[in-house]
């Protein structure tokens, strides 16, 4: 169950944002450049064969195929707060053992930060595939997308974003980095999404074009666009961002305002997982659960979530909130607001019990 991430890890990601310079407020076009001087950047339509079904056996055997990721860094984090404890160790070898070594400390925070800063490419497809499945075989629930990436593929931002609608991810753009061209495809596939970094948009290159006039070119962009349309629609985006990434040209790039990013649906949490969500949540736990418990989240925004209390206050606050809206709830409790804080409670009751056992003499 995806309803909604736990909000110790949110407001975690959201502290350590608060100080961060806000998105700009006015329409800006500035010139597009890769930072590296290739060409492969940007939002580039490519003609390849279709990446085949990842193999049946992935979640659960040891012999994966050799993968190794060349289109940028990624890196592998336990923490939320990137100040204190960096972004974690390097993972650049995608096969089973380098990556279940990197991410076994993971399970003991229950928090998974991939950091990637890179071209979008088949191989950050190929990187957030897998670390989606070994993150499923740790059962690392939070999932943090840390993105810093002047575009590349559209074609592989659309796999690696339907990949990433289906794996419960945050994906959070810091006040250091920037998402622009195919990496804004990337954004729609989060479950949520927080912004502090530049987000922008050109048009989309074609490159490998036969295209020998304006009317061929087109036909072909109009087969790019289609898709990118279907890809928006099916993840909670505006296809207008489509037609807007069809307009600006591809040696500028359009920076988009806080108001864009909401009306194309790319900021905040996610509104096709959002209802898909609520429909499950309400098949499960039924629709008193559902009511009650969008009414708690709405009061807790109100009353808890000021950046001014630390995150402490705020937890406090909540747990003794939740308490007016019959929270947690006995038929589903672990789908209740800080339901995390229960599980941990209940397991250092546990621990405790057991090493009082441990302790008592023998009869």
């Amino acid at each position: 169950m995806r309803a909604r991430m736990l909000p110790l890890l949110l407001f975690c990601v959201a502290l350590c944002a608060c100080n961060q310079t806000p998105p700009v407020e006015e329409p800006v076009i500035i010139e597009a450049t890769s930072g590296d001087g290739e060409t492969n950047y940007g939002a580039v339509s490519v003609d390849e064969p279709p990446v085949p079904e990842p193999p049946a056996d992935l979640a659960t055997t040891t012999d994966w195929p050799e993968a190794m990721l060349e289109s940028g860094e990624a890196r592998i984090s336990c923490e939320v707060d990137y100040e204190t404890s960096g972004d974690g160790a390097t993972l650049s070898d995608l096969g089973f053992e380098p990556m279940s070594e990197t991410m076994a400390p993971c399970q003991e925070t229950g928090v998974l930060r991939l950091s990637y800063s890179g071209k979008v490419a088949t191989d950050f497809v190929t990187l957030v595939e897998r670390v989606g499945v070994m993150a499923d075989r740790m059962g690392l629930r939070n999932r943090i997308l840390d993105i810093d990436s002047s575009g590349g593929q559209v074609e592989a931002a659309i796999r690696a974003g339907d990949l990433i609608a289906e794996a419960g991810w945050t994906i959070w753009v810091r006040e250091d980095a920037v998402c622009h061209s195919s990496c804004v495809l990337v954004l729609a596939g989060g479950d949520n999404r927080l912004i502090s970094g530049k987000v922008g948009v050109h048009r989309i290159i074609r490159l490998q074009s036969g295209a020998t006039s304006r009317a061929e070119l087109s036909q072909e962009l109009q087969e790019v666009h289609a898709n990118i349309e279907q890809y928006l629609a099916r993840n909670g985006g505006a296809v207008a961002l489509a037609d807007m990434m069809m307009t600006v040209p591809n040696r500028s790039l359009r920076l988009l305002t806080t108001h864009e990013l909401e009306e194309f649906g790319i900021v905040g949490i996610n509104a096709a997982q959002d209802d898909l969500d609520r429909i499950r949540l309400a098949r499960k736990c039924g629709e008193d659960f559902v009511r009650r418990r969008d009414n708690f989240f709405r009061s807790f925004d109100r009353k808890c979530a000021r950046q001014d209390e630390n995150l402490d206050a705020m937890n406090t606050c909540g747990l003794e909130l939740r308490e007016r809206f019959g929270f947690p709830d006995g038929k589903c409790r672990l789908d209740s607001p800080f339901s995390e804080f229960d599980q941990a409670i209940h397991a250092s009751t546990s621990q405790a019990s057991d090493a009082d056992a441990d302790s008592t003499p023998a009869g």
